[in-house]
């Protein structure tokens, strides 16, 4: 296996990310993918500072890339996006197939003017309601979970908010 646990988180990687879902997920890595970040060597050297994991900081198109080399793979790599929008990109997108993980946790998402709020720190907007859509129909489930303890519900539970209907 080469990627045991897939995230969308705005915060990418924290302690909560590698300590708590680490015990749930077994990992030897984190692979955190944000353009910004990539390009960015003080956000990068932080990210890379932030466990004692092996962690790579890459772009989405780096990761597509690099993306036969990550399912090649002895080792067990979280993937993080900062959004649904990038995770859409590489699941959907891109067709990038994360071994036999077929759950993506969204984790924090900031409340920010035009979100919708589900939850405790969960806000997404309508462009994220559209990826999160595209991920789901592409085969994958969509957990909402800051930590696994504390989950308020799949993606079904909450896309008739923004349009989605059967």
């Amino acid at each position: 296996m080469s990627v045991s646990f897939v995230r969308v988180d705005d915060r990418m990687i924290h302690g909560q990310t590698v300590t708590r879902w680490s015990l749930e997920y077994p990992c030897t890595g984190l692979i955190a993918v944000n353009d910004a970040a990539a390009k960015n060597p003080v956000l990068k050297g932080a990210y890379k500072s932030a466990s004692d994991k092996k962690t790579f900081v890459w772009g989405v198109d780096e990761f597509i890339a690099k993306s036969k080399k990550v399912t090649e793979s002895k080792d067990n790599y979280f993937l993080i996006t900062k959004n649904p929008v990038d995770m859409k990109k590489i699941l959907v997108d891109a067709g990038f197939v994360p071994g036999d993980v077929k759950t993506v946790i969204i984790g924090p998402c900031n409340d920010r003017p035009g979100a919708v709020k589900l939850g405790n720190n969960q806000s997404i907007t309508q462009e994220e309601a559209e990826a999160l859509e595209a991920i789901m129909k592409a085969g994958y489930e969509v957990e909402f979970a800051l930590v696994k303890e504390a989950a308020i519900g799949n993606w079904k539970k909450f896309r008739g908010q923004f349009g989605f209907n059967d």
